[in-house]
């Protein structure tokens, strides 16, 4: 099959999407969930090696793939053509890779100036760390953010990779090509996105640094959300499962202490009383299992939650009723979000290699020399 079927406010966007670790992969996926046409550019090798099968790799879900050898001059004259015939481009390479390798945003928006250039990397186009190496945890320590994250007392304990890969690099920069989408229609021309994941940790950040600023909120650890309070923590239960807490406001708490069958708890206005509060709720949610829990909470106000391992959240009857995960290629994953009502559901086919360029700007003659010279496959 040569052609998916693209639905979606996205419909008929076309996106090359230059192969690089998981945010750029991401950025594409959140594009291509909403119908975007992505056009993944891999290594003539990688895409050789795989031949046709299907790659399993969720965020890879909804694309097509090619392999180019962009250290070739037919292989960047070939990318121009792609790039001609596109939308958007997704770059994830150090600052200044692009440009040495001939397909930088000049290069490009001289053959088409409507095209929008994203570029993903974790500190940035310029500034003093732009061309060194880092990972998500150097980017949200720079940022400030993972100084925040983590238990009083104990060290910063980073969120895996989701702060600075996923949330403040794949997404801003899917949302920063979306801007970009809508500017162009009003003024005809594409725009270079630069979005550094450091920018976008310290954006998700921004209630937080003004509450450090306004004393509201105090070291790691300590707070009403960062397991400083009692009532927004996780217990243990009897069968060494984990319940999630959250009850903040006062209605919400009075249903968890009656539903528990508490009494003469301390007053969780005063912070001195948080450790005794904290025991005696550890203690009595060590008294039932997870189950025993969930039956007694299940439909009220208390904002208790089980805590589900991976494994068993797309069973639970909420995910469930609401198709949170699906099935694709045997592969069970996450349903595209956010949803749009009344959108048809998206073809989530595992990626495959596409062999018919032509409507990318490669006419068949053209794609099977360069074949045959292996710059593409």
């Amino acid at each position: 099959m040569e052609q998916m079927s693209r639905k979606g406010p996205l419909a008929g966007v076309r996106v090359l999407e230059l192969a690089g670790l998981a945010p750029g992969p991401f950025a594409g996926m959140m594009l291509a969930d909403h119908g975007a046409e992505v056009l993944r550019v891999e290594r003539v090798s990688t895409v050789a090696a795989a031949g046709e099968a299907p790659r399993r790799d969720v965020m890879d879900r909804g694309k097509r793939t090619i392999g180019l050898d962009l250290k070739s001059p037919d292989g960047v004259a070939a990318f121009k053509e792609l790039a001609a015939h596109a939308d958007v481009v997704i770059e994830v390479f150090r600052p200044g890779v692009a440009e040495r390798l001939g397909i930088g945003p000049d290069d490009l928006h001289a053959v088409n100036p409507r095209l929008v250039y994203g570029r993903m990397t974790g500190w940035g186009q310029d500034g003093p760390l732009a061309p060194t190496a880092g990972h998500d945890i150097d980017y949200i320590a720079v940022s400030g953010v993972l100084s925040m994250l983590g238990r009083a007392g104990e060290k910063p304990t980073p969120p895996i990779n989701i702060l600075g890969d996923f949330a403040g690099g794949g997404l801003m920069l899917a949302y920063g090509v979306l801007l970009a989408l809508i500017e162009r229609e009003r003024t005809g021309r594409g725009r270079v996105i630069d979005a550094a994941m450091v920018d976008g940790a310290a954006t998700l950040f921004a209630m937080f640094y003004h509450g450090v600023q306004s004393g509201f909120w105090g070291p790691r650890g300590t707070n009403l959300l960062d397991t400083g309070s009692p009532v927004y923590d996780t217990y243990e239960t009897a069968d060494g499962k984990y319940l999630a807490v959250g009850a903040l406001e006062p209605q919400f708490w009075a249903q968890l202490v009656s539903l528990m069958g508490l009494t003469d708890l301390p007053d969780r206005e005063d912070r001195a009383n948080w450790p005794a509060l904290r025991e005696r709720l550890a203690e009595a949610f060590r008294s039932r299992t997870r189950a025993e829990w969930e039956a007694v909470f299940d439909g009220t106000d208390a904002c208790v939650s089980p805590v589900l391992e991976m494994s068993e959240a797309p069973g639970h009857p909420h995910n469930r009723a609401r198709g949170t995960f699906v099935e694709v290629g045997g592969v069970r994953q996450p349903a595209p979000a956010p949803r749009l009502l009344g959108v048809p559901e998206q073809d989530l086919s595992p990626a495959t290699r596409l062999a018919d360029l032509s409507a990318w700007g490669l006419p068949d003659e053209t794609a099977a020399k360069l074949r045959e010279a292996g710059v593409l496959a």
